[in-house]
């Protein structure tokens, strides 16, 4: 029998509230789990609680925990390549960032995942903790086997404007969990306790200007025809009595409101994935989302599609996508092109592309 690959992974995106990127995480480490070939530990950068990351991993993987700010870290290695991770996780044949930033390594290969680039021209929206992060992100890459990206655009940005070869650049696309082709719309419980009304526009997301919230908001003001807007995500606050801020969902809960949203809707000004019009689409929900290139690829024709910034454009989108009902083929084709997005395709592509890197 062939000796196991080892593999460490960065699981520190799984404490706290889970982001997209945490989603992303916890999906990539359950199917890595369950995969013969490999031994998985996964590591948590922090000194707040990384004790609790026994707890989120999957049954039999390893935890290792490197208790330092993350900001003292991102400083050493911005300058030296300590601490090595076999300082503190043992040997290993790769070591997976995944989340932007590659942590060094004597002797593994190294593998990172780069989920977007918006931050390069943006970096005055960062908060003052990650203002080095562009030259981090430049030097990890720089010294990183393999390069993931979740979508085809994102590949070309990566090559573009952090010099990565092609042959060093591994498209892993995010994948979509089976419960979402099973959701449903919410039931009085939950709509009591959301406050969620009888037909609600959907936005799911942070608060940051990428997110195109702003446009959103001008475009819901411009048609007041529309249904009430709900935000789901941290961050949001309700700026009119059409609007319902019902703040960070679990995932149980998110499936539900998500199935029974009239419209979801993604006005970004730049996305790397987008997961949220996949899982839209999955349980048969409208999307109107940014004309970028990677919500192009990934929506794959099976959105409304809308220039970014133009709030007029926007509410004319959600406008039509109400008044138009779409036709049982269409209903199909929806679910059809998410249910091609599978977890297991992700870690599949992402195992490829560690032996890529170990060769």
């Amino acid at each position: 029998m062939a000796e196991r690959m080892r593999v460490l992974l960065d699981g520190t995106p799984l404490l706290g509230h889970r982001t997209g990127i945490g989603r992303y995480t916890a999906a990539l480490a359950e199917e890595l789990a369950s995969t013969p070939e490999l031994d998985v530990r996964v590591v948590a950068y922090t000194i707040r609680g990384w004790r609790g990351l026994r707890s989120v991993l999957p049954h039999g993987v390893l935890a290792r925990g490197l208790p330092v700010p993350a900001r003292l870290l991102r400083k050493s290695w911005l300058k030296s390549s300590f601490p090595p991770a076999e300082l503190y996780a043992g040997l290993a044949d790769v070591v997976h960032g995944t989340n932007f930033v590659l942590p060094p390594a004597l002797w593994s290969a190294g593998v990172m995942t780069v989920h977007d680039l918006d931050f390069l021209d943006s970096v005055a929206e960062l908060p003052p903790s990650d203002r080095e992060l562009p030259e981090l992100v430049r030097k990890c890459a720089a010294r990183a086997d393999i390069v993931c990206t979740p979508t085809h655009a994102v590949a070309d940005v990566v090559s573009e404007r952090l010099s990565v070869p092609a042959d060093r650049i591994a498209v892993t696309p995010l994948g979509v969990d089976p419960a979402w082709f099973a959701a449903r719309p919410p039931g009085e419980p939950l709509r009591r306790r959301l406050g969620l009304p009888e037909s609600y526009l959907l936005f799911v997301g942070g608060n940051g200007p990428r997110k195109g919230l702003p446009t959103l908001l001008d475009a819901h003001a411009l048609a007041p025809t529309l249904p009430p807007l709900v935000l789901v995500g941290p961050g949001h606050f309700a700026v009119s009595e059409r609007i319902r801020n019902v703040g960070y969902l679990s995932d149980v809960d998110l499936r539900s409101v998500v199935a029974g949203a009239s419209v979801l809707v993604l006005p970004s000004r730049n996305e790397g994935f987008g997961l949220p019009v996949l899982e839209a689409l999955a349980c048969n929900v409208p999307v109107v989302c940014s004309d970028v290139p990677a919500l192009r690829e990934v929506a794959g024709g099976q959105a409304h599609l809308v220039p970014v910034a133009d709030a007029a454009a926007l509410a004319a989108a959600l406008t039509d996508a109400l008044d138009d009902p779409p036709s049982s083929d269409v209903l199909a084709a929806r679910r059809a092109h998410a249910a091609r997005f599978t977890w297991r395709g992700c870690a599949e592509a992402t195992v490829a592309a560690y032996r890529r890197a170990a060769s």
